[in-house]
């Protein structure tokens, strides 16, 4: 069972909302936060090496010393102000026709270690690191983490007491995706919503593995230096904003490989027909996978459909059935010889929410030589994998929309 907290957030007035809330740290270069980064931006603290010209490395001290004087400085400016009282919150997102609505919350770090918060991807050590180095100096939680849950009645109720009324924020994003946040106040709602967690048997990491492996080490740190150490200290808790499992939806996160390791386009082909039934695409743009282990493919200025023939994946594994794994095997590994996809510089990947045209385009620039998009991994496929304790291959889900960071920010 998972156990959650109460926190007073530190957060921005009302009426700044929309300059400080930034996207995560993690979708933007840092090139790009520092052309998209206002005044009041909270990515000034979380990707404080743009206030440096020229940018400076990320694991620079000097960055890292950044963030705290910047932090420090937006709440001597009023741009961040902590509540007066704990409390619960709800986050909203609206996406098109589809909103998701999250409670934003303080999770244990030791439902981490005990396996109760579940994850289904391996971390870097080097961005695990980086993020540890912020938590630990700011003592802060910045940027919350994307969790699931399984649907829960209770949980749900409350929720739609409090979105029935006024938010307290309201507002679009540059990116056209709505932000609304509601704050539960209500002592006897909050216990309720406590309790009704610890019934829930599990949170599911959707987006934020690195961030929840620092949380979870920095609380560690902070236990072992504490000899009065109770449990109760909120270094014990990390933010995160946890979802009902039924309103997330994954994208396809797709691939783009920079060569065909010497083969020339027939010679590719042929190798794929070994595995694959390949047709050109008989549509007029691109070609999108229309179900399990259906693959598109763009090369030359073409785009196909490859079908995986049976026998060349297994349905029974809950690895094996994964798109990303028979194309990993079939593709990548035998074909064009990229074996580690964590560290090859043959490979890039690329979010479904820039679409295939994406692909297209970057192939078409000659920056790379060949494009796949796959179907999208499932929630069902995902807390699978999680409840038998496997791990993804690398670079398998891509949520959206990303929670907006700035909304809350926990101390601790």
């Amino acid at each position: 069972m998972v156990k959650v907290k109460p926190f007073a957030a530190i957060r921005p007035p009302k009426a700044i909302v929309k300059e400080v809330a930034s996207r995560p740290y993690d979708v933007l270069s840092s090139q790009e936060a520092k052309a998209e980064a206002g005044e009041k931006s909270l990515l000034h603290i979380i990707k404080p090496e743009i206030d440096f010209d020229p940018i400076r490395e990320e694991q620079d001290p000097a960055v890292y010393a950044k963030a705290v004087e910047n932090f420090k400085l937006w709440q001597q400016r009023g741009w961040l102000v902590q509540d007066a009282k704990e409390n619960y919150y709800v986050y909203a997102q609206t996406m098109g026709d589809r909103t998701q609505y999250g409670l934003v919350v303080c999770a244990n770090t030791e439902d981490y270690t005990s396996g109760a918060i579940k994850k289904h991807e391996l971390t870097r050590k080097d961005k695990e690191d980086d993020r540890m180095v912020h938590v630990r100096n700011q003592s802060a939680n910045l940027e919350p983490v994307f969790f699931a849950y399984p649907d829960n009645a209770a949980i749900a109720a409350i929720v739609a007491k409090y979105t029935a009324g006024k938010p307290e924020y309201d507002f679009v994003a540059d990116d056209g995706f709505g932000h609304k946040l509601w704050v539960i106040d209500d002592d006897k709602d909050i216990a309720a919503i406590t309790a009704a967690f610890a019934s829930i048997p599990a949170f599911y990491v959707a987006d934020g593995h690195h961030r929840t492996a620092a949380a979870a080490r920095v609380g560690a740190e902070r236990r072992d230096a504490n000899p009065a150490h109770n449990g109760s200290e909120e270094y014990n808790y990390f933010m995160a904003v946890v979802f009902p499992a039924s309103q997330l939806k994954i994208m396809d996160y797709n691939r783009v490989v920079k060569d065909l390791a010497g083969l020339s386009t027939e010679e590719f082909i042929a190798a794929l027909r070994k595995d694959f039934t390949v047709e050109e695409a008989k549509c007029s743009g691109p070609y999108r996978p229309c179900r399990l282990h259906n693959f598109s493919m763009y090369l030359d200025g073409k785009w196909y459909s490859l079908d995986a023939k049976e026998g060349t994946y297994d349905d029974k594994d809950p690895i094996g059935v994964l798109d990303v794994t028979v194309l990993s095997n079939l593709v990548l590994d035998k074909i064009l010889h990229i074996g580690d996809l964590r560290t090859s510089k043959r490979i890039d990947f690329v979010g479904g929410i820039r679409g295939l045209g994406e692909l297209q385009r970057r192939v078409d620039s000659g920056e790379m030589a060949v494009a796949f998009a796959l179907y999208p991994v499932t929630m069902d496929q995902l807390v699978n994998i999680a409840d038998t304790g496997n791990i993804m291959p690398p670079k398998t889900t891509w949520f959206e929309p990303k929670l907006r960071s700035g909304i809350t920010i926990h101390k601790f």
